[in-house]
């Protein structure tokens, strides 16, 4: 509990106003010392405020449940199933094939190309006529074709889809340190709204007390009407400043819900934090000790691009396969049928019965020569867009360097209005008390006092927005360096 007293250089000899001030101030003080203990619960409770909430608990409950952060997990665990994939495709082609069909078997001489696979496999004997003589028929087939070797297409394809997990993975990272430093941002602003609500609260008290004390004085003709209707002037004023100082609260608060991600609601911040200083700017020591997460991300882009200059110049090269076919035929049509067409049986089981049975072995190399001239306009547009992600990221660098030497300067400026705000409170309470006894006592008007009590109110609101700009410079420093960990940590 603190004890002003006012100046004696106001050489008033009719009255002691040291005497005065020390009973009134030790009254008030008492009286604000209650108040202020209670106030913050007073005020919340009084708007609805149901849940106290902690940055850390804000931060978790945002990456766990917002949209697009929940969208490139999602999209970076398809990446890894593609990796898998990559894998697997360089795995043989090992083909199962059967099948059994019923009808005719007439052949004729003649040249046929089976356009679009819609020729008719039937063979037999080129009669002088048709005949509609028909059996069953059967094919059993086996067939394993490999690209062995593929001169590192098939390699380079496994690192493409490496260098893509690494690229979603690097989008998630730096998507939710985007998250964290706008949550970070916004739950310090609706912390800082709901000083700003305490003060406007403490505001209105005291312009409450004092018309309160005008009206009194005025029935008792201690002094004019005009006072009166002045403080309930400042009254109805300090109560608009109330109100607009709720609006804000509810619009920050729903900017925090929006990044939380959460259902509608309204929290009460936590405010123990933010009367020091951050413990990082003491020791001097925010340096980064990594990439920033969104350099780590345009990096691993470029990656990506000049991986897929490697991959597109493979396809210069042949590709070398081996194969296998190992098949079985049945027919109901007997080995007689090209000296007798009546050699032939329409039973089933005689027609799917197989018994001749073939194999073949190879190697072969497949090369086209006209993909070079192709592949080598797609390597040189992709060695462009190489060009333009390196721009992307040198851009982004300079701009992080920029922000970096922004957030120093602000720091040091915060600092210093930092060590400036208690002063100047200190100064207004005293100015305030001051003026209060001494408008109490008949010595000052009304006029004097409401300067006093809007010079305390400002400078209570200069010192909310000073403490939090701490933070917030504080905040920008960790946005350009990339290591959130030095902001949470401090909690």
């Amino acid at each position: 509990m603190v004890i002003y007293y006012c100046s004696t250089s106001l050489n008033m000899t009719f009255i002691s106003t040291r005497e005065i001030n020390l009973c009134y101030n030790f009254t008030l003080e008492f009286m604000y010392f209650k108040k202020i203990t209670l106030l913050f619960f007073l005020i919340f409770a009084s708007i609805g405020y149901s849940q106290t909430l902690s940055l850390k608990e804000a931060v978790k409950t945002g990456l766990e449940n917002y949209g697009s952060i929940r969208a490139k997990n999602n999209y970076t665990n398809a990446s890894k199933e593609t990796l898998k994939q990559s894998r697997r495709d360089y795995l043989p082609n090992l083909n199962l094939s059967a099948q059994q069909d019923y009808g005719t078997v007439n052949g004729q001489n003649g040249p046929l190309y089976g356009f679009g696979g819609l020729g008719v496999a039937s063979s037999g004997l080129p009669l002088p006529e048709q005949n509609w003589n028909s059996a069953f028929g059967a094919l059993y087939l086996v067939n394993m074709n490999w690209d062995f070797f593929t001169f590192g297409k098939t390699q380079e394809k496994i690192n493409l889809s490496k260098i893509d997990v690494q690229a979603k993975e690097k989008d998630l990272q730096q998507e939710k340190f985007q998250q964290e430093i706008k949550i970070s941002a916004a739950y310090l602003n609706l912390l800082a709204s709901q000083r700003l609500l305490i003060s406007q609260q403490k505001n209105l008290d005291r312009a409450e007390v004092f018309k309160k004390t005008a009206v009194a004085r005025v029935k008792n003709g201690l002094l004019a009407g005009v006072d009166s209707t002045l403080a309930t002037a400042e009254v109805s004023k300090a109560k608009i400043a109330l109100n607009l100082a709720k609006n804000f609260v509810k619009e920050q608060n729903n900017k925090l819900v929006d990044l939380m991600g959460v259902a509608p609601q309204d929290f009460v911040t936590d405010t123990l934090f933010v009367t020091q200083i951050p413990k990082e700017l003491i020791k001097g020591n925010t340096a980064a000790d990594s990439l920033h997460p969104l350099l780590q991300f345009y990096k691993t882009k470029i990656d990506y691009s000049n991986q897929q200059v490697k991959l597109y110049k493979r396809f210069y090269y042949p590709t070398m396969s081996a194969f296998g076919v190992l098949q079985t035929r049945a027919s109901g049509f007997e080995n007689s049928y090209a000296t007798d067409q009546h050699a032939f049986s329409r039973n089933y089981w005689d027609g799917v019965n197989p018994d001749r049975t073939n194999y073949l072995v190879g190697v072969g190399i497949t090369w086209n020569l006209t993909t070079p001239f192709r592949s080598s306009k797609q390597v040189s547009a992709q060695k462009f867009v190489s060009q333009a992600l390196q721009e992307e990221y040198n851009q982004a660098d300079r701009e992080l360097k920029s922000q970096l030497t922004f957030a120093e300067d602000k720091i040091k400026i915060t600092l210093d209005n930092y060590a400036e705000a208690p002063i100047q409170v200190d100064a207004a309470k005293r100015a305030y008390i001051q003026k209060s006894t001494l408008y109490k006592n008949g010595l000052t008007d009304l006029t004097d006092l409401t300067q006093t009590i809007y010079t305390l109110n400002r400078a209570e609101i200069d010192r909310d927005i000073v403490n939090n700009n701490v933070w917030q410079s504080f905040l920008l420093k960790v946005a350009a360096t990339g290591n959130f960990d030095l902001f949470i940590n401090e909690f």
